[in-house]
């Protein structure tokens, strides 16, 4: 990045967590930035990765950055999306928590009107996605696990159906993030979709989960394209920027989920490691740039 540039996002951090963004900026980014998507990759930033900033700022840097979509972000923040022309890629909000879910029964009775509000509320905001999560195992054999969420999640995808929502249920590492996680692998996840049969229940892939747990991401990707609705990115190990400084090839990787014909979103979830914002955006940017086709 040269100089111009770098002091560009110096400016950028303002006080209050870039809470207001001057024109000029905006537009000077805007001209750097956004000119250079291709359109061939529908990009996205995880909500939670930029949680210094407020949803107005983070909206502002997206739509300088030349995107127009941010992932997990419920009901409260949809307004601000809204008002800045911003797709919520991934919603959330009815989930439990990450440990508590689908896998174990003694949560549906919690669950299925959590899902089924929540499934008319994205509805009716307009959007598509809702996240899920399958739950830990607490000692529970993992077949026993994929008939529990069978069971529970046939109670919501004729309403989902109904409603045009799709169901995302993401895929954990029980390696290092999430121990006991159930849907920790894509062979689990891809029986539940297969098991439910229907379009409105997909996969979450996240890259940096599944690459930690079992690998292979391209050879997976292709072979199973047709039940992941949605990727994450983040570089492996540490779950940082996408960069030459971890392990994989996420410009090969963005390739091959193009060339599935996959029309839906790949979000940067990565956690960024410069200590000012003005790094941080810096990483966001290459990141996108790097996924870019």
């Amino acid at each position: 990045m040269n100089n111009s540039r770098r002091q560009l996002f110096k400016h950028m951090a303002l006080a209050g967590g870039l809470s207001a963004l001057s024109s000029p900026l905006l537009a000077a980014l805007n001209q750097n930035s956004a000119a250079i998507l291709k359109g061939n990759i529908r990009h996205s930033v995880s909500r939670w990765t930029y949680g210094e900033l407020s949803i107005e700022a983070l909206c502002k840097v997206v739509k300088a950055l030349g995107f127009s979509a941010i992932d997990l972000v419920g009901p409260q923040d949809w307004p601000v999306l809204k008002r800045f022309g911003i797709d919520s890629s991934m919603c959330n909000g009815a989930e439990l928590n990450l440990t508590d879910g689908w896998c174990d029964t003694s949560f549906h009775d919690q669950l299925i009107p959590r899902y089924l509000k929540h499934i008319d509320l994205v509805a009716d905001a307009g959007y598509t996605n809702l996240i899920c999560f399958s739950g830990n195992k607490r000692g529970m054999r993992q077949d026993i696990g994929l008939a529990n969420a069978v069971t529970g999640l046939k109670q919501i995808l004729p309403h989902a159906q109904k409603r045009g929502v799709v169901l995302q249920m993401e895929l954990f590492n029980s390696k290092v993030d999430h121990p006991d996680y159930m849907a920790d692998n894509s062979a689990w996840g891809v029986a539940l979709c297969k098991a439910l049969g229907s379009e409105h229940f997909k996969l979450l892939y996240d890259i940096y989960h599944m690459q930690i747990n079992e690998g292979d991401v391209i050879r997976t990707i292709r072979d199973n394209h047709q039940y992941f609705g949605h990727y994450h990115t983040a570089g492996v190990p540490g779950r940082h920027e996408i960069d030459d400084s971890q392990e994989l090839n996420y410009r090969a990787i963005a390739k091959a989920i193009y060339d599935t014909g996959f029309k839906g979103y790949l979000a940067q979830e990565f956690i960024p490691t410069p200590p000012g914002m003005d790094g941080k955006i810096a990483s966001l940017q290459q990141a996108v740039a790097i996924c870019d086709l």
